[in-house]
């Protein structure tokens, strides 16, 4: 009975070999290859050079899934930089450097010391103008009194022509008038000697008080000369400290953390000097003017004692001693 039916089951395989004959190469063509597997694991990319440009921001996480490779050769994210390592603040957030916008942002130390420095300047410049104004008032009137004195013949015909006068000079010619005229009834009897001895104390308090008047001013100028200096030295060390509690505090060297707190502190120098240099220069030269003037009144009063000696010296000869 099988054997009866070979033919039938012979017909029927080789249809089905044929029908699948046709049908494998368009299945081959519509199949997706599979993966090829590598064999080796790939490099992980160089991370990109970071430069002073930005700082890097952490990216967004991506929502594309990725495989355990990717995963493996990406590079980490970047942190922040931690607020310890970053540039800190400035301690003077000032942006005017100028003489006014420091002496505002300085310490009140430093500032009372600046005041006071200004007002230093003040002073000598108003006592500059003012012993000037008196110095050549006083040199030009003992010059004109020298002047009567040397011409004048006797001690009464000088202290006439300088009644008018209030110069030490002139003082000088009628303060000795006095004296001798007081001395008159005992010249006689006690000589010369005496009304002279007395006239020459006269003369030198008259002229030591002359030049101890003219002198009012200058010990300021002496002062501020000798002690501008330090004080605006120690203006300075004040700020300098300030500037080193700012280091401390804010933990850093930068300079331009603490550059502006020292300019401030030497400003306070430099107004030092300023104060200091011209009060020096100006003291030495009224030193000078003061001299000139005391050796015009030292020419007066050998003028006025010339005179006395000369009435004492005729007066003798009057009275036939």
């Amino acid at each position: 009975m099988l054997t009866a039916h070979l033919p039938i089951f012979r017909r029927i395989g080789l249809g089905v070999v044929t029908a699948l004959a046709l049908a494998l190469p368009g299945l081959a063509q519509q199949a997706p290859q599979p993966p090829l597997v590598q064999s080796e694991m790939p490099e992980p990319a160089a991370p990109a050079p970071v430069t002073d440009a930005a700082p890097i921001l952490p990216t967004q996480p991506s929502t594309t899934p990725t495989t355990p490779l990717q995963q493996q050769a990406a590079p980490a994210p970047t942190a922040p930089l931690p607020a310890a390592i970053a540039p800190a603040e400035t301690a003077h957030p000032q942006t005017d450097y100028s003489p006014w916008g420091m002496y505002q942002a300085a310490h009140w130390v430093v500032k009372l010391v600046m005041v006071s420095l200004i007002f230093a300047c003040f002073v000598t410049w108003t006592v500059l103008v003012f012993k000037m104004i008196e110095l050549a008032v006083a040199r030009a009137r003992a010059r004109r009194s020298v002047k009567t004195i040397h011409a004048a013949h006797s001690l009464e015909t000088a202290s006439a022509e300088l009644s008018d006068k209030t110069d030490p000079a002139a003082f000088m010619a009628q303060a000795a008038l006095v004296e001798y005229r007081r001395s008159d009834p005992a010249i006689a009897a006690a000589g010369p000697d005496g009304v002279k001895e007395r006239t020459r104390s006269v003369l030198d308090r008259i002229e030591v008080q002359a030049g101890s008047r003219i002198r009012k001013g200058t010990g300021l100028l002496a002062t501020i000369g000798a002690t501008a200096p330090f004080v605006g030295l120690f203006g300075t060390v004040w700020g300098i400290m300030n500037s080193f509690i700012g280091i401390a505090e804010t933990k850093t060297t930068n300079l331009a953390v603490v550059a502006p707190g020292i300019a401030e502190a030497l400003l306070a120098t430099a107004i030092g000097l300023v104060a200091a240099i011209p009060a020096v220069v100006i003291y030495n030269h009224f030193s000078r003017e003061i001299a000139a003037y005391r050796q015009s009144l030292g020419d007066a009063a050998a003028g006025v004692e010339r005179l006395l000696s000369r009435d004492l010296d005729f007066r003798h000869i009057k009275t036939g001693g």
